[in-house]
């Protein structure tokens, strides 16, 4: 009789986890386990937004437009509800997906970062709807494991000088001129994007709060991932164009 193995196997192929499923969608979809495209979770697979994203860049996704829901949302208790709207082509009508966060439904680790958990949830049910994902993604559910909390979990804000009068003060303008050099972005098209953040017609409406909770958003989403922010900067380029960066 054959000695069973002492070796500890891999979570991706442990015994009482269906590996048809990543398989099937491995040729379906090119999700791949070892990417972090897919994650096992309480005897279930899930999508990751991660791997959301990739399948939207394989398949050229021609934008994604991403609205808060002011009437859904209540920054005093931190509860935030946004809109996505992903198109796959130029001429694709879009599929629309929400997505909500406030503390009762998101996981400890994330608590404070309600804003971007929500906004995450809206672009996946819209990129899942586009695509025939039918798999929920983990940033949908309201406990995450660890290794997917470690890539939602907010960093702290360095400390900022509040001199300055206006909506955005030097010291916020400064930052975001950084972040738009550092990362190449077109700072038209960032401009169009804080426009919608804040729920303004004019940017020049947006209080000082709404443009530092830009900010930080853009910064964080810049350094975690350039090519998703890009996507989203390119819904708001003029019907007919496309870039990849900043001019």
């Amino acid at each position: 009789m054959e000695k069973p193995s002492t070796h500890k196997k891999p979570p991706s192929t442990h015994s009482n986890k269906p590996n048809t499923e990543p398989a099937r969608l491995a040729k379906r979809y090119r999700f791949s386990v070892e990417s972090g495209d897919l994650l096992w979770l309480d005897g279930r697979w899930y999508v990751t937004h991660s791997g959301l994203i990739r399948l939207a860049r394989r398949n050229h996704c021609a934008g994604i437009h991403v609205e808060p829901v002011a009437q859904f949302s209540d920054p005093t208790i931190s509860r935030w509800a946004f809109k996505a709207t992903a198109y796959k082509s130029r001429t694709c009508r879009g599929f629309v997906g929400y997505g909500d966060a406030d503390p009762s439904n998101v996981s400890p680790v994330v608590r404070g970062a309600e804003l971007r958990v929500a906004e995450t949830r809206a672009v996946n049910r819209a990129l899942r709807k586009a695509y025939g994902i039918g798999l929920c993604s983990v940033e949908e559910i309201g406990s995450i494991p660890r290794e997917a909390e470690s890539d939602l979990k907010p960093k702290k804000r360095p400390p900022q000088s509040s001199n300055g009068n206006g909506n955005g003060g030097p010291k916020v303008r400064d930052r975001l001129c950084q972040i738009i050099r550092q990362h190449q972005l077109d700072a038209t098209l960032v401009k169009s994007y804080a426009t919608d953040f804040c729920g303004v017609k004019s940017l020049r409406e947006a209080t000082r709060e709404q443009v530092e909770n830009f900010v930080v958003y853009l910064a964080d989403w810049a350094e975690k991932d350039r090519n998703a922010l890009l996507c989203q900067l390119n819904s708001y380029l003029p019907r007919g164009e496309n870039r990849d960066g900043a001019a």
